[in-house]
Order: structure tokens, then sequence, then C-alpha cells
């Protein structure tokens, strides 16, 4: 495997497990929405705390990505659920 193709995986593991975790805090699920929401999530949380200069105190890069992404997929559900309605 390429480097590329690796971190592209990653990041698609991260996507997945923040989906997974939002859909935990809010109700909702399946692989396909989770990876989906997640993924999505990743870019929104990842500019939600950059526009806030916030840094998350954790030392493992692995949790904080995972955790900013989840940050953002709950957010991005949560913007879904008001547009829906």
């Amino acid at each position: 495997m390429s480097v590329g193709t690796t971190e592209l995986l990653i990041f698609l593991g991260i996507g997945l497990v923040a989906g997974w975790l939002a859909g935990l805090v809010l109700g909702g699920g399946g692989l396909l929405r989770n990876l989906i929401v997640g993924v999505i999530g990743a870019f929104v949380g990842g500019w939600l705390l950059s526009a806030a200069n916030i840094s998350l105190p954790i030392g493992n890069a692995l949790v904080s990505q995972v955790i900013t992404a989840t940050i953002g997929a709950i957010v991005v559900i949560a913007v879904a659920r008001v547009i829906a309605r």
C-alpha cells in the first residue's frame, strides 16, 4: 500500500469511529451514514475548533482527531435535524 492509500484509510477509519460515536450521542446509525457523517464531521470539527482557537489538550494525535471529528459529526447531525424540520 502506498502512503496516500494508508492515510486515506486512516482518515476513513477516524470518520467511521467519529460517526459511530456521534450516533451513540444523538441516536441513529448505519455503517454508511456513520462514515459520511464522520468524514464531514472531521472537516467541520477541524474548522470549528480552529475558528474558535481551541486546541484539545490531548497527547495522542489519533485520539485528538477522533474527538475533533466526533464534535464536528455531532454538529452536522444537529444542523441536519434542524434543517429537516
